[in-house]
């Protein structure tokens, strides 16, 4: 059974008020709050069991390696992976998009060779390729949503030509709540010769995720959005594209020898992690996926789809608020303007004074917002330990605001 009153028990900063009133906290798409056991493992990884992982020889040394080195194992269950040496450490989605932007694609990008993107891209998965286009002279080919917000796979799949090298999609988009049919895409990229990469930061917290059932080249998950430590986080590559790609940054456990005249690189995953790691934000996403899979990921998911599902029906009621991103299939992601008020910060300053953390602005998607013919909007985003009740206290406190601002 999921209990969901005993989930929020295990977050102790649910328990607090922010503005004389209780927190109710929906800005998870940026980043979800920590469970204690989570808290408590980089407490103590601090306090009582800290070094430098790898080479120390020391019993510390030792323990915190075989802690560290024990995640990989977390995360390949996690997503649904074979080998955990097909993980790789990162600090997050942005590093792993950029490890592949630097270490796949500029090696095998030549001018006039095409990058695939859908409109509803974060800027972590826009920005590395603009690098390309700009360094490199590779071409970005725009793939856009319909009106609900839904992405058409086989329009991603027309859109790949002779040229195309690269198709780097989100499997669930930050702004709409979109899920994105990644599995199809995969299978038609894959039909014409073409990897794919995709952005699991939104969809890896919200459903269970296969990277062998999607069939993709690159896996991308955020240590902060899954209930971890910032700076944490992994890239699932699979070997044949490892064996393609030359390493990102140098340093470190990435290297097997150095003399005044070469260098030999360690074999993957060491290979592209460079220098001294997040050892403890490592350890901590660990808890924190093992916690989430204790929950149940069929379990998170199906709780989440009834809070979508009753804050759509609650958001439908008010017909002077503009939800964007109306596919049946999306997550519990709402953003939304209210119709004739001032800008999204106005609405969520409102919301804050009654203890609704939101987020507001452009969510890191410029294009999408172009897209949309918008320069703002607000997002309520829903996580394991959100209830129906806190969708009523977001429906008042947008009473309040169409009251002030309407």
């Amino acid at each position: 059974m999921y209990d969901v009153n005993a989930i929020r028990r295990d977050f102790p900063i649910l328990s607090r008020e922010v503005n004389g009133k209780p927190l109710v906290y929906l800005d998870n798409g940026a980043s979800a709050q920590k469970p204690q056991v989570v808290i408590d493992a980089i407490t103590k990884g601090y306090a009582e069991e800290y070094a430098n992982v790898h080479r120390g020889l020391h019993y510390l040394s030792n323990l915190a390696t075989e802690k560290y080195e024990g995640v990989r194992g977390i995360i390949a269950r996690f997503l649904g992976v074979k080998d955990e040496e097909e993980i790789v450490y990162t600090t997050g989605t942005t590093m792993g998009i950029n490890l592949v932007a630097y270490g796949w694609a500029m090696p095998n990008l030549e001018p006039g060779d095409e990058i695939v993107l859908s409109v509803m891209e974060h800027h972590a998965n826009i920005v590395p390729w603009h690098f390309l286009r700009e360094r490199q002279g590779a071409v970005i080919k725009w793939v856009d949503v319909d009106s609900t917000g839904w992405l058409d796979p086989q329009k991603v799949i027309d859109a790949i030509g002779p040229r195309t090298k690269l198709v780097a999609v989100t499997h669930c988009s930050n702004v709409l709540g979109s899920i994105v049919d990644v599995r199809a895409i995969c299978d038609g990229a894959r039909a014409k010769g073409v990897p794919v990469l995709v952005d699991g930061s939104q969809a890896a917290v919200h459903m269970p995720v296969n990277v062998a059932e999607i069939g993709c080249d690159f896996y991308a998950v955020t240590g902060h959005k899954l209930y971890g430590p910032s700076a944490s986080g992994a890239i699932w590559i699979s070997r044949k594209r490892m064996d393609e790609m030359r390493p990102f940054m140098g340093g470190g456990d990435m290297i097997r020898e150095v003399t005044r005249d070469s260098v030999t690189y360690n074999d993957p995953p060491m290979k592209f992690e460079a220098g001294t790691p997040g050892i403890v934000q490592q350890i901590g996403l660990g808890v924190a996926l093992e916690y989430m899979m204790g929950l149940g990921m069929t379990n998170i998911a199906a709780h989440e789809a009834s809070l979508r599902d009753y804050a759509r029906a609650r958001l439908d009621g008010l017909n002077w608020v503009q939800v964007q991103g109306t596919t049946r299939d999306k997550a519990a992601i709402f953003s939304f303007t209210l119709d004739g008020a001032g800008h999204a910060h106005d609405i969520s300053t409102i919301l804050d004074k009654r203890g609704v953390a939101v987020r507001a602005g452009q969510h890191c998607a410029g294009p999408l917002m172009d897209h949309l013919g918008l320069n703002a909007t607000c997002r309520a985003s829903f996580g394991l330990y959100n209830t129906t009740e806190e969708v009523d206290v977001l429906v008042d406190a947008l009473e309040l605001a169409h009251e002030l601002l309407g």
